[in-house]
């Protein structure tokens, strides 16, 4: 169980899409501990399945020591607990109904194009011929998706107006992935890469990044320690055994 006072975050690596909400912890500004998850390698043990046993990241232990899973919730759980409506806005507001929206547009349908692309990467058993098919399904996808968010985005700075909220964190999170799988051209889509360029120049972002990396970093002072896998999973493996 966490004996921490803070809530503790597990964020991917490497390019996992939890560094998006590492910075919407920076933004935030409450203290928060960090781990770090090898996603190729300590997330696929048998230990990391009885924390999260769909093998993904990112998870969250709460105070309470309660696990809580999928990039929707914890943006959820990070909104109810923003009182000050740094990176979101006064529930039933038009606001939040949109926030809503662009949440779940970016966790569904633009992070999910990106699917056979990660497959055709992670297929090991796969001929050259099945990874090319999958690799253009997953273009023609990620194409459509950008098209939909391009023709999404207003003159704002960010997202939703002139500050980034939990919907550039996601966006961030995942929106690098098009450079990594040579989806498409970015220049194809200018308000998206605006954007882009935007966010991956915050600091909050950059922290977020660099502590992926495993380098040292200085971020706004929220996080307050990185918490090695091994303690969460054993502290989460006595709570659910108790």
């Amino acid at each position: 169980m966490n004996t921490t006072s803070e809530p503790i975050f597990t964020s991917g690596f490497p390019l996992g899409s939890s560094a998006g909400l590492v910075a919407a912890f920076e933004w935030l500004g409450q203290p928060y501990r960090l781990t770090r998850v090898d996603m190729m390698g300590e997330m696929r043990t048998e230990a990391y399945k009885r924390l999260n046993g769909r093998v993904e990241t990112p998870v969250l232990i709460t105070e309470e020591g309660r696990v809580l899973t999928e990039t929707m919730a914890i943006a959820l759980w990070l909104e109810a607990r923003d009182t000050e409506r740094r990176i979101s806005f006064e529930p039933g507001s038009p606001k939040a109904d949109r926030l809503h929206q662009y949440v779940a547009f970016l966790n569904t349908g633009f992070t999910g194009a990106f699917v056979p692309m990660w497959a055709a990467l992670e297929a090991e058993h796969a001929s050259e011929e099945e990874r090319e098919t999958l690799r253009k399904f997953g273009r023609s996808f990620v194409t459509n998706r950008h098209e939909q968010l391009e023709a999404m985005i207003g003159d704002s700075d960010y997202l939703l107006g002139d500050r980034p909220t939990l919907a550039d964190a996601v966006f961030a999170g995942v929106a690098r992935w098009a450079d990594f799988h040579k989806a498409v051209d970015p220049r194809d889509y200018p308000r998206i890469l605006a954007l882009r360029n935007r966010i991956e120049a915050d600091p909050a972002f950059r922290f977020a990044l660099a502590i992926e990396d495993g380098k040292t970093a200085t971020g706004s002072g929220a996080m307050k320690g990185l918490v090695p896998l091994a303690d969460v999973l054993r502290g989460t493996g006595a709570a659910l055994a108790a």
